[in-house]
């Protein structure tokens, strides 16, 4: 954030306050809380699935940091990783179909993966997270060679 030098310190400390404030309640509108994420799911799988998939619940959880999302089909319940939060909507939206499918298709056969060649972005999200979890793996400073 640019501040003018003119500012005194309580000044710029009364501002970054106003402005950290305004960029949280953004944010909190733009990522979808859990009532949210079970009405997308909800669309979703009537807009692919014919409303075929439904989910007994949807939530964001936190304790995830190997999988984009998860899917316990004897209880109907999805789980998405936070990490997704604040990712284009095409791409948390195909984490979502993934799981939904698993309620109708186990595993990752040809049958699942037919069911989500409905979706026009299935390979276009799947390259955004590949790329995500690949620049994870980067060192911290690209210019610093590790031997």
């Amino acid at each position: 954030m640019l501040i003018p030098a003119r500012m005194s310190a309580a000044e710029e400390q009364r501002w970054v306050s106003v402005m950290l404030d305004k960029l949280a309640a953004q944010e909190s509108r733009r990522v979808p809380g859990d009532a949210e994420l079970a009405e997308r799911a909800e669309r979703l799988s009537a807009q692919y699935f014919a409303g075929r998939a439904r989910a007994a619940s949807v939530r964001w959880v936190t304790n995830q940091n190997t999988r984009w999302g998860s899917c316990t089909p004897a209880e109907g319940s999805i789980r998405l990783s936070h990490r997704l939060k604040g990712m284009p909507e095409y791409v948390i939206d195909y984490v979502l179909l993934h799981e939904l499918a698993h309620l109708l298709v186990p595993g990752h056969g040809a049958d699942f993966w037919r069911l989500l060649e409905a979706y026009p972005r299935t390979e276009r999200a799947r390259g955004y997270l590949e790329g995500v979890a690949a620049a994870a793996r980067l060192p911290k400073d690209p210019g610093v060679r590790e031997d």
